[in-house]
Parts: structure tokens; C-alpha cells; sequence
């Protein structure tokens, strides 16, 4: 993919995203001073990218004064103050409902059995939500018996009706970098379930991704079976970068600042309006997964 790509919903470069999953393992301590952090061939294999990418994300690491990265010695971490390198508000979830997806998911895994069915354009909110209680799950500070997603996400395939190019509706480009940022963020997710699995055999976790061919103009995250959120994708005019293919102004649709809208059901009143919400979401995800989706390819 073109790696130098801001990507959809403002999205970060595949770099820049993995230096910041570095940073907040660092932060959480993950990995302390002194300690070396994986070898580029295990990040490679982690997130799924190019060796490149790899050394540009500790490249932002080391400027940043995180970890100490010469040529020939593995990387370290070195002492750091809180907010360096980042500001506080940069990568921060919005906080629209009274509880962020952050903070919901994190609630989550609370609970004995998580389950997370989530239907979206990419998975890249999802997954920077996910970071903070999966490490915890890995360090043993949280210990669900089990941890399931299924991931609605749009056909690759299909020729779905946004992003386009302004001028030209035929035009590929926008949906090949579509595709692209697609890939990139689930393979990201799923590299995280991975290092789940391996470091917590004891867990049952399990996550699955089904493609349709249907253009997302909402996102949906329904948690634990009572808790839905829901939120609306605009639409927008912008110009976008298509790498050595130039540039040009799309249709696309903004998500990552959607307005999240909150319902939790209560098993105790099943005919109020948060209950009805939350089942009937449920019923029509459910609907989607076991008739038009398809497994998503992750690959080309």
C-alpha cells in the first residue's frame, strides 16, 4: 500500500500507527526503561508491514526520545516524561457520548465473556480502542474467560457507491486506496489477536471478518449484547493523495469523529426504547453475517 497515505477518516500513515501502539505499550508499561522492545523481523511479522515501515516507525520513537535505535544494537527503551513527543489532544478518541468507544470497550472487558460485533469502513477507531485492554489482557490485569469480534466490513470487491472521484464517478483510484486502508487496519487488528492468543493460551478469543457489498453511512458497535452505539458517516468533498498516481478531490465519508450515540438495554424493561434498540441492531447485524457477507480477504 502506499505507506506515505494519510488515509480515510484522517487516518495515520501505517507508521505513524505503529509507533503509536509502541508508544502507549511503552506508557503502560509494557516495556520499561532499559528493556528492548521486538526485533524488526517480529514487528514485521506483528503488523503485518514492510521492513521500511518498520524503521520509519522507530525512527519517530527515537526522535521522539522514547528508545535509543543505533544501527547494529537492538532498540531501548530510555527514560521518558509523560506527553513527550505527543500532545495530549492529538490522538485523542472524541468524547461525544457521556462515555467514548474507548472507554465503553475498556468497560467491556470487565465482564467475563466480551463480545464485540462491529459493522464500519475500516477498523481503525475500533482498534485504537482495543489496545489499552488487550495489553492489560496479555499482562494478566484483566482476565475475561473469553474474547470474541466479528467484523462487518465493505466488500473489496463490490464497486460501492463512495469513495469516488469528483469528476470522474468511474475512476479506480479512490477505491483501490479504499481497499488499501482496509487491509492495512484489519491486518493491524488482527496481528493484535494474535499476540493475544500467544500470550494468553488460557483465553478462548476468536475474531472473524465478513465483507458486504453495501456502502457504510453509519457505524455500528454493539458490546457484550446490551450496549449499542451508533453514529452517522458525513459526507464530505475533499482532495486525497493516490501516491505516485497523483492527487484529486473525492466523495468520501468521515468517521473517525462520527457522533456516537448510546443505548444500553436492560434485560429488567425489554420494551424500552435503549432495550428495543439494542435487539433490533443485534437482529439486523445478525441478519447481514449469515446471509449477503462473505470472509474478507486480507490479501490481494
Amino acid at each position: 500500500m502506499d505507506e506515505e497515505d494519510p488515509g480515510t477518516n484522517g487516518s495515520r500513515p501505517p507508521y505513524r500507527y505503529i509507533a503509536d501502539v509502541l508508544r502507549g505499550e511503552i506508557h503502560d508499561g509494557r516495556y520499561r526503561v532499559g528493556d528492548r522492545i521486538p526485533s524488526q523481523a517480529d514487528l514485521e511479522d506483528r503488523f503485518q508491514v514492510s521492513r521500511p515501515t518498520i524503521q520509519r516507525a522507530l525512527g519517530v520513537l527515537r526522535d521522539d526520545g522514547y528508545i535509543d535505535n543505533q544501527r547494529g544494537r537492538p532498540s531501548e527503551v530510555l527514560p521518558w516524561q509523560e506527553g513527550a513527543g505527543v500532545s495530549k489532544t492529538q490522538f485523542q478518541e472524541p468524547e461525544i457520548t457521556p462515555l467514548s468507544l474507548k472507554t465503553h470497550i475498556a468497560t467491556a472487558f470487565d465482564e467475563p465473556h466480551v463480545t464485540i460485533d462491529a459493522y464500519s469502513l475500516t477498523t481503525e477507531t475500533l482498534g485504537r480502542a482495543l489496545v489499552a485492554p488487550l495489553l492489560r489482557v496479555q499482562n494478566r490485569e484483566l482476565n475475561p474467560e473469553s474474547v470474541t469480534l466479528r467484523l462487518l466490513l465493505p466488500s473489496l470487491d463490490a464497486r460501492l457507491a463512495i469513495p469516488r472521484l469528483v469528476d470522474d464517478p468511474d475512476d479506480e483510484r479512490p477505491m483501490r486506496r479504499l481497499r488499501q486502508l482496509v487491509r492495512a487496519h484489519a491486518l493491524a487488528l488482527r496481528s493484535s489477536f494474535v499476540g493475544l492468543t500467544e500470550f494468553r493460551p488460557d483465553i478462548q478469543a476468536s475474531i472473524e471478518m465478513r465483507a458486504v457489498p453495501i456502502t457504510p453511512v453509519h457505524k455500528l458497535y454493539l458490546i457484550n449484547g446490551h450496549t449499542a452505539l451508533s453514529g452517522h458517516y458525513q459526507v464530505v468533498k475533499r482532495q486525497v493523495e493516490f501516491g505516485k498516481s497523483g492527487k484529486g478531490a473525492i466523495y468520501d465519508v468521515l468517521g473517525i469523529n462520527a457522533m456516537l450515540f448510546a443505548y444500553r438495554g436492560d434485560p429488567a424493561e425489554p420494551e424500552s426504547r435503549d432495550s428495543q434498540f439494542v435487539a433490533d441492531s443485534q437482529s439486523w447485524f445478525d441478519s447481514l453475517w449469515s446471509t449477503i457477507a462473505e470472509p474478507l480477504s486480507l490479501f490481494e
